[in-house]
């Protein structure tokens, strides 16, 4: 079965429900049961956004794509001038 994705503000906001409920003194197999996700992925989404508030994850998935763009465009670039300096030595 496919697991269904969540952006990085969902997990943001599930990370503090899940404190919140630990906090009122539920187990964690209830808090996540309540979640619907498995143990593994709270700790690895604990990890990779633990300290992490809503707006500063928003702006990270941000500054990814950007990124992304930006070396997708390097890429782009580069090729091109592998094609003209094999184009100006003549072995086309």
């Amino acid at each position: 079965m496919k697991g269904r994705r969540h952006t990085p503000e969902q997990i943001v906001r599930k990370l503090h429900e899940a404190d919140r409920l630990v906090a009122e003194g539920k187990s964690m197999a209830v808090v996540l049961k309540q979640l619907g996700v498995s143990e593994q992925t709270y700790y690895r989404w604990r990890r990779a956004y633990g300290s992490l508030s809503p707006d500063e994850a928003r702006r990270l998935r941000e500054l990814e794509s950007e990124n992304r763009r930006l070396k997708k465009l390097v890429a782009d670039k580069e090729l091109e001038l592998d094609v003209l300096k094999e184009i100006a030595r003549g072995n086309f």
